[in-house]
């Protein structure tokens, strides 16, 4: 992500800023792009601190002297709601895929703007508008059922998209909305991570896992059975077309950069 085109985090004024925090960082993906915008200090911060040593990120207390590893930065263990920084501690509080995952995403964006001295920024998806085209029929309107059902079934808002109407709510003004498109696409020759999807579409684990969520959502065991078996189907039809080098797929994916000044 954020490979082919960065215009979107325009008013995030990456390269004026002198302390940026990266909130729910997971594995880096997004500090990465930050620490590649600004000459600023760029911070990752998560409730998980597996993921950040799993970086070998050296505050996380894992750094690797492997050569194929990235450069680690400075992280700290802390929860979203609860930030471990003292009042506008930097000049931008972002975080990407966070409030979309969490209960009470209000309480994030406070936190957000308390340790935020200038610029709060949340990039965060709408996964009910996602669109797939798959050479394999069937194949995109399986996905959307199974999309349409699990997010049904969330207890947490699935397809948020732009929070600008939160942003203002909690006080935030200068509120700005961009869009980005995150797109995927599998063409051969085919990658493992592209053929370890097939296999698990054809075993049914994928969306094995995802079945007590659809059931939550309203869907029936019955229509649940159904449309496991459509999932099985299509995985084996993927299969047989990436072994005759045919396979093409591309999923798009809409990112909504929110920015607010505190």
């Amino acid at each position: 992500m954020w490979d082919d085109d960065r215009s979107a985090l325009a008013d995030l004024d990456l390269p004026g800023r002198e302390r940026v925090v990266d909130v729910g960082c997971g594995t880096g993906e997004l500090t990465r792009v930050l620490r590649e915008e600004t000459t600023g200090t760029v911070v990752g911060c998560d409730a998980d601190r597996r993921l950040l040593v799993a970086t070998g990120n050296e505050t996380a207390g894992d750094r690797s002297t492997e050569s194929d590893r990235r450069t680690p930065w400075p992280a700290v263990v802390g929860d979203a709601t609860r930030l471990p920084f003292g009042d506008g501690a930097v000049d931008l509080a972002v975080c990407q895929a966070l409030l979309v995952n969490l209960s009470d995403p209000d309480a994030a964006v406070g936190e957000l703007r308390r340790v935020s001295s200038d610029r709060v920024a949340a990039i965060e998806p709408d996964n009910g508008t996602v669109r797939v085209d798959s050479s394999v029929d069937g194949e995109a309107a399986a996905e959307a059922r199974a999309r349409r059902a699990f997010l049904a079934g969330l207890s947490v808002s699935g397809d948020l998209g732009a929070v600008d109407d939160q942003f203002e709510r909690l006080g935030l003004t200068d509120v700005r909305v961009r869009r980005y498109e995150h797109v995927r696409t599998v063409t051969p020759p085919y990658d493992e991570t592209a053929l370890a999807a097939a296999r698990r579409k054809a075993s049914g684990a994928g969306i094995a896992t995802e079945r007590e969520t659809m059931l939550a959502g309203g869907m029936t065991p019955a229509e649940y059975d159904r449309l496991r078996e459509t999932w099985r189907e299509i995985g084996r039809r993927t299969i047989a077309a990436m072994q005759e080098g045919t396979y093409r797929r591309t999923e798009r994916i809409p990112f909504y950069v929110t920015t607010g000044r505190v």
